[in-house]
């Protein structure tokens, strides 16, 4: 429910949509949070690969070898790697109730700050 607060923030001052959530590294392994990503957040999760920084790694080695030129190229080379696993959002009305709890009970939680 935190990620879907953090994502309606994002909305506020970022310009294009956000329609997809990617959970990169060891959590990426966890199918029951990816899951719950989703549900919560109401958006396509994409998760993988798990070994992320490995990865980075390699394709920062293979920029400065010249073998990639590009941040795009890299991209492409991980993008025909690797598969991600796709969670899609499901009990929407379930997950909307819960979360109308967590921003009430978030609120009533929050000090107000006072200028």
């Amino acid at each position: 429910l935190k990620y879907r607060q953090v994502l309606e923030e994002l909305r506020e001052v970022h310009t294009r949509p956000l329609q997809t959530v990617h959970i990169i590294g060891g959590g990426s392994r966890n199918s029951y949070l990816c899951q719950c990503t989703a549900n919560a957040t109401g958006l396509e999760v994409l998760a993988g690969p798990a070994e992320a920084t490995a990865i980075g790694n390699i394709m920062l080695q293979a920029r400065a070898l010249g073998v990639c030129r590009s941040l795009p190229e890299m991209r492409e080379v991980v993008a025909k790697s690797w598969t991600p696993e796709q969670y899609l959002p499901e009990d929407r009305p379930a997950w909307e109730e819960a979360y109308g709890r967590f921003r009430s009970q978030l609120v009533s939680r929050t000090p107000e700050i006072h200028a």
